[in-house]
């Protein structure tokens, strides 16, 4: 895969560093033989003037995070012998897809406050709203999605994964499934020291179908008519051809 520099913008802020991002590519196509991608996040700090010997190491935390959507989740028990959907729970906010890279683990490079205070963890980005009413242990739903998404590929957290080297390049890679929805993806690249944010830059991914996939997406949600006649014919068509083609096989 071909890289090129795509600078991403950091917004001023009081401090002597300064993050100096850029992303291997700012747009996705998902074809018909999309198998999934890889999108690389390196920079630099730039400083106005030396730390001083007494600072706190440098370290980076970068995050990737598409469209958010809710996500009904059901829970199923046995009753009379007999798996049934006993619970559900609509989780209001839940990224497509969410991943974390950090210097080191998270809890030890960032505090907790700074966390909170970004919307930093899948705790922070999987809520649900006024869901102890329904059910009385609603956390364990949005656990439910955090883990069939982790499982699925679209959910990770790799501590360690940024490489920084001299406290003045870094660098990382996330891998993108096959599985993507379309949308805009949001790159954030955070600067720590002790624990604390001292500057941050943004960027942003599209995610889009293109070629067959995008002419079917478009043609199901806009032309549904059009699209149910459409898909009738080709089953009609498919049948027909197999069974032509079994009877050809018969001679």
């Amino acid at each position: 895969m071909a890289l090129w520099a795509l600078p991403c913008a950091a917004p001023a802020q009081d401090g002597l560093e300064q993050v100096i991002g850029a992303l291997s590519q700012n747009r996705v196509a998902i074809t018909a033989n999309f198998d999934g991608s890889e999108i690389f996040v390196y920079g630099a700090v730039k400083r106005d003037a030396p730390v001083p010997r007494t600072a706190e190491p440098l370290e980076v935390v970068i995050t990737v995070k598409g469209p958010s959507r809710p996500v009904v989740v059901r829970r199923k028990e046995r009753v009379f012998g007999i798996w049934m959907n006993t619970d559900t729970v609509t989780v209001d906010e839940a990224p497509s897809f969410y991943a974390i890279a950090s210097t080191g683990p998270l809890e030890e490079v960032m505090s907790e406050t700074e966390r909170l205070r970004h919307r930093i963890g899948f705790d922070q980005s999987v809520r649900t709203i006024g869901a102890s009413a329904e059910v009385e242990d609603p956390d364990n739903f949005t656990e439910a999605v955090v883990r069939i998404r982790r499982d699925n590929g679209l959910y990770a957290q790799e501590d360690g994964a940024v490489n920084l080297r001299e406290e003045t390049l870094f660098s990382t890679s996330f891998a993108l499934p096959a599985n993507l929805v379309e949308g805009e993806y949001e790159t954030r690249m955070f600067l720590l020291r002790d624990r604390q944010v001292v500057n941050l830059s943004e960027a942003a991914i599209t995610v889009r179908k293109e070629g067959l996939e995008r002419w079917i997406y478009v043609t199901a949600h806009e032309r549904p008519l059009f699209y149910g006649v459409l898909s009738l014919a080709v089953a009609l068509f498919a049948g027909w051809a197999a069974s032509a083609g079994f009877r050809l096989l018969r001679r």
